[in-house]
């Protein structure tokens, strides 16, 4: 047999090997994502065996009520419930103030599942709709990641976020919040942005807008995306990199997906109207003006294209000046320059703290700590840069969008260590590329440097090679269907002669390969400590999912030399205020726990987290900040009956009412000014010893918080705040403590009634002998 007809026999058998290669890796790697969600979905799950299949936190249990609503009447009562139960006694309207996303998704889920007669509770579906969805997450990280730097680094990626504590903080069975839903619906919508930057598809555009529509439904951050989006699109324009893809990607998004954010009850107008939206606007013009530009150019001479290249960019300077001049104005006319607070408080950190003490007082609004960045994405921190390196070799369209992505999640995350969520996809998706790329470099030098497998590597080499150019032969023939069959022989003589070229080129490859390489010592090395960190990557993991972040904010335990305790004041006290309390009594306490005592007592709430009404918890602040009569008069004006705080000295519970306190006092001041702060403080410190201000001791935070708190050990020793009290014996006068639960965390008090008046007693001031009388008797602190 000839050489060339043994060349030409061993092309099919290249393409069969090859076609089985691809099968057998499709198949491997569809097993290793299955176990990647199992993973995801198994890891979170330690909060319901340590503990109990129970909702955590505080906002979770408002979508858990807001879910149990939805299944229990219909969507039609939902999109019109007024919740008087909550904010009295102005109330709120439920379904044009929440983001419906989480709940119509869980509804969606119970709905199913009791169509298919699996009678699963409300509660149960919403305890592991988050493992579920991170498991999804992890499945869209693969597809991202995917398009960027190819199916290796996307496998890498996917473990990493299956295991990342960052995200397993906001994930974890029982944690029913909207990040839920939301993260795995930002991962997908970004890989649909990239898909199409890469097919120019429109098909995947419009799934890109529904995807974006239900970020939106899902979640306020969805305007991390409509800014990012837009942000990658001009660097792209400016860059030079501007295509009909670009397009396809950017405009229907714009249009198609603002359109869907607008049909949103709680964003409504707000897509169109505020400034957070306007970046996406300004781009879709300028990406217009390009397009129009680059038609031009296609169909005109080069003068007559100067000529029309002056027109174009005059007329569209002139249209984006009208533009901007527009939103000048609409922007001029909001006092916070069409910008929420939030978004504020992310564009300048101090904001929050000067102007909305609100926000501030939020802990997860806080910036994060180094040792938190360790603590969230742990080795990843270190893998990042790496990523980035690997992002620029060679730098795409995809790769530049992973490289904003992180740069810009870094920043938001050193604002808000609540964004570190949002951190979490960009850091995994980075790392996992620079792990992919690491192991490959490592992998390719051993197997280079091993004897026996350099000639095997380099007879795979070639066929690798032929194949791929086989493969775009046949891409060209595709291309250029419409050549006649005169050029054939000619295409076939060519083939032969390319043929004769290749095995030289081959040669000439693996030769740079092998002169790439790097020592065998060196590769195997890099290996071990490769492993070695991912094993202790997956040590932090598991413990973080394991004892950080499983125990529920409601039930909370500590261990001792006696033993593991359990304190279950929270629900204790829900329990006494459902069962000993008239349905229609209104209960004070901090925003903390308005939607707990909702959810689990069914009581109206005076304020609750959603923070809607500044004014409305500044009055509550306010009355927690006065003396006793004055916020007994406050609390019977809003029709209060009972008073719940929160008290950790007993048992050394630092997140308590006294250390939120002055929160309390900044927020009730900067509405009503007599509430000052230098009042609360001796010598710019904070305290509760008998070193405390007379103002300090006097507030009725104070006296309930300290109320009968000598009893316990005879000297009211503060465990959070190490120190005994300063004020340690006073009674009550307007209210009346009815419960305290057995670790003295949760204490209810209720306020009594006003007193009669006295029939016939004139006022002291009438006459002196009166006065006289009158000091005989008890003072009637009404009059």
């Amino acid at each position: 047999m000839s050489a060339p007809e043994a060349s030409s026999a061993a092309v099919p058998t290249l393409t069969t090997n090859n076609t089985l290669r691809n099968a057998f890796g499709g198949v491997l790697s569809f097993f290793i994502l299955l176990l990647i969600g199992v993973l995801a979905f198994s890891i979170r799950l330690f909060s319901v065996i340590k503990y109990e299949s129970v909702i955590h936190e505080f906002d979770p249990y408002f979508n858990y009520r807001v879910t149990q609503f939805l299944t229990k009447n219909g969507i039609y009562e939902f999109w019109n419930w007024f919740d008087d139960r909550t904010w009295y006694p102005l109330g709120r309207v439920i379904g044009g103030t929440v983001y419906p996303g989480l709940t119509l998704t869980a509804g969606t889920i119970w709905w199913l599942l009791n169509s298919l007669n699996i009678p699963l509770s409300v509660e149960t579906v919403c305890v592991f709709t988050a493992p579920i969805f991170s498991a999804f997450a992890s499945w869209a990280t693969y597809l991202l990641t995917k398009e960027v730097k190819g199916a290796g680094a996307g496998l890498t990626a996917a473990v990493l976020l299956a295991m990342v504590p960052s995200y397993i903080s906001r994930s974890v069975a029982g944690s029913y919040d909207n990040e839920a839903v939301a993260i795995f619906a930002l991962i997908f919508t970004f890989y649909l942005y990239i898909k199409t930057l890469n097919t120019g598809s429109l098909f995947y555009a419009t799934l890109n807008s529904i995807a974006y529509f239900y970020m939106v439904c899902s979640w306020g951050g969805y305007t991390f995306i409509i800014n990012l989006i837009p942000m990658h699109v001009l660097l792209c324009i400016v860059t030079g990199r501007y295509s009909s893809r670009l397009y396809i990607a950017y405009a229907p998004l714009v249009v198609l997906g603002t359109l869907l954010a607008a049909l949103v009850p709680v964003v409504g107008f707000n897509a169109v109207m505020t400034s957070e939206h306007f970046a996406s606007f300004l781009v879709f013009i300028i990406i217009h003006v390009v397009a129009l530009v680059y038609y031009i150019k296609g169909i005109l001479s080069p003068k007559m294209f100067k000529v029309a290249v002056t027109l174009v960019v005059s007329v569209g300077l002139a249209v984006c000046c009208a533009v901007i001049a527009v939103l000048i104005a609409l922007v001029a006319s909001s006092p916070t320059k069409g910008w929420s607070g939030r978004s504020l408080s992310l564009l300048d950190p101090t904001y929050a703290s000067k102007y909305i003490p609100i926000i501030a007082s939020v802990s997860e609004h806080q910036p994060p700590t180094w040792p938190s960045y360790f603590m969230d994405i742990n080795v990843l921190a270190f893998l990042v840069p790496a990523g980035i390196i690997a992002c620029f070799l060679p730098l795409s369209d995809a790769s530049s969008f992973v490289v904003l992505y992180i740069v810009t999640s870094v920043y938001f995350s050193g604002v808000m260590v609540r964004l570190m969520l949002v951190l979490a996809p960009a850091a995994c998706i980075t790392s996992g590329i620079a792990l992919s790329q690491a192991f490959d470099v490592f992998t390719r030098s051993i197997k280079f440097q091993l004897p026996g497998v350099s000639s095997k590597t380099e007879v795979d080499a070639g066929e690798t090679s032929s194949a791929t150019k086989e493969a775009q032969n046949d891409a060209v023939k595709t291309e250029k269907a419409e050549e006649t069959s005169k050029d054939r022989p000619s295409r076939k003589s060519k083939k032969k002669e390319r043929e004769h070229v290749e095995k030289p080129s081959t040669k000439t490859k693996a030769e740079k390969k092998r002169l790439l390489a790097l020592p065998l010592e060196a590769s195997v090395i890099s290996l071990l400590l490769l492993v070695f960190l991912g094993a202790f990557y997956v040590v932090h993991c598991v413990w973080a999912a394991a004892e950080a972040y499983s125990a529920p904010s409601i039930v909370l335990t500590s261990h001792s030399h006696d033993g593991l305790h359990v304190f279950d004041d929270f629900r204790e006290a829900y329990a006494w205020l459902r069962h000993n309390t008239d349905v229609d009594d209104k209960v004070a306490s901090w925003w903390d726990y308005g939607y707990q005592t909702t959810a689990m007592a069914n009581r109206t709430v005076i304020v609750d987290n959603n923070t809607w009404n500044n004014t409305h918890i500044a009055t509550v602040g306010t009355a927690m900040s006065s003396p006793e009569k004055a916020a007994w008069e406050i609390f019977h004006s809003l029709d209060v009956k009972y008073v719940l705080v929160v008290f950790g000295g007993l048992v050394g519970y630092p997140s308590d009412d006294i250390n939120k306190f002055l929160w309390m006092v900044r927020i009730g001041g900067g509405v009503f000014p007599h509430i000052k702060e230098p009042d609360y403080l001796r010598d710019g410190q904070y305290r509760i010893d008998s070193q405390a201000t007379p103002t300090m001791l006097n507030c009725l935070m104070y006296k309930l918080s300290y109320y009968r708190f000598v009893e316990t050990d005879g000297k009211g020793f503060d465990r959070v705040r190490r120190t005994e009290i300063g004020k340690k014996y006073f009674k009550l006068t307007h209210f009346e403590e009815v419960f305290t639960t057995h670790h003295w965390m949760v204490r209810i008090y209720k306020l009594k009634p006003q007193k009669n008046r006295i029939r016939g007693k004139t006022k002291k001031s009438k006459s002196k002998t009166s006065s006289k009388s009158s000091g005989t008797r008890k003072k009637n602190p009404w009059l």
